[in-house]
């Protein structure tokens, strides 16, 4: 098993122990690197892991969200700007080249920059050296930069959209990060690391996973990849009460309802109805002691309705409030 948690990576299938080495390959010299993958799948991970495994560790390590940035200021958040180079700057602002001096530039969402700003960063790359918006003198600055797309850059500079010369600079070195559907051995794997992450944070011991959990998880498609497997590994955390954390505790309205919603289909219009209404009612009260966390009477007082009615309805839908406790 490959752990290298104090990076945020974990796993040991061979697509991630590929990458991973791929990327420690990668952190031995300063060409840039091209990370390419699906979104959420730890791009940045990998991309804060070929900075720290690199010579330049003791540097800073500064990302910077293209797609973030609107295109009137991305020239200046990138090499900073002198004060009254423009209405709003009232005071000089050192740019995220300058902070990144000594270290690493990670560009995330490189395919989102405009036209103009692919020029300015084209020419910084050339010798490393720019001005400041507004300024005079040129600076120059000792930075490794990294990049990250999710789409497809070569098939962008056939169509014009991305500069060609650009895409040559910035893909000296290409690392293809695999999505989660590609890591099944690492799926569980992964669920138990943020959920200890989460019992850190919130100084709790850290609830176990279920074998029947685990199946579910190692059976998912994953299309938000990692990033969706943190989530829902929070939200399993955030709602867990015993310790354990089962199937039904990781999509209990999702999956099941959209079972039953399936074959609400097969009977009559009447039928049909019944089973939506009942799929609808437990929804709604999953909901509602979720956010009581199991308080029948403040649950009765929210739905308008008397406690003992609420007792039947939960009792009916097979709802036991000790879990939102």
């Amino acid at each position: 098993m490959v752990l290298r948690a104090g990076l945020g990576l974990v796993g040991r299938s061979a697509a991630f122990c590929a990458a991973f080495a791929m990327a420690r390959r990668f952190a031995r010299c300063m060409a840039p690197v091209l990370i390419r993958g699906q979104t959420g799948n730890g791009k940045e991970l990998f991309a804060r892991a070929i900075h720290y495994l690199s010579p330049r560790r003791p540097g800073p390590f500064v990302p910077v969200n293209c797609g973030a940035i609107p295109d009137t200021l991305l020239e200046s958040e990138l090499f900073g700007h002198v004060r009254g180079a423009f209405t709003d700057a009232r005071k000089a602002s050192a740019g995220m080249v300058a902070l990144a001096d000594g270290g690493t530039l990670f560009l995330d969402e490189v395919d989102s920059l405009s036209g103009k700003a692919q020029v300015a960063l084209l020419r910084f790359l050339q010798d490393h050296e720019y001005r400041q918006v507004g300024g005079a003198r040129l600076e120059h600055a000792d930075v490794r930069v990294l990049s990250a797309t999710n789409g497809d850059l070569a098939e962008c500079a056939r169509n014009g959209s991305f500069r060609s010369d650009l895409l040559f600079r910035l893909d000296v070195l290409s690392l293809d990060v695999p999505p989660l559907s590609q890591r099944r051995d690492d799926i569980v794997l992964i669920a138990r690391h943020f959920l200890a992450r989460y019992a850190g944070l919130y100084g709790s011991t850290v609830p176990q996973l279920e074998p029947d959990a685990e199946q579910w998880l190692a059976a998912q498609p994953w299309p938000g990849n990692v990033r969706q497997l943190e989530n829902l590994m929070h939200r399993a955390y955030a709602l867990d009460s015993t310790g354990r954390i089962g199937r039904r505790d990781l999509a209990p309205e999702r999956e099941e309802g959209t079972e039953r919603a399936a074959a609400s289909f097969e009977g009559s219009l009447k039928q049909a109805r019944q089973c939506c209404l009942r799929e609808f009612e437990r929804n709604y009260l999953q909901r509602l002691m979720a956010l009581t966390h199991g308080n029948v009477t403040e649950a009765s007082q929210r739905a308008g309705m008397e406690r003992r009615a609420m007792g039947r309805l939960l009792v009916r839908n097979g709802i036991d409030k000790e879990r939102f406790r």
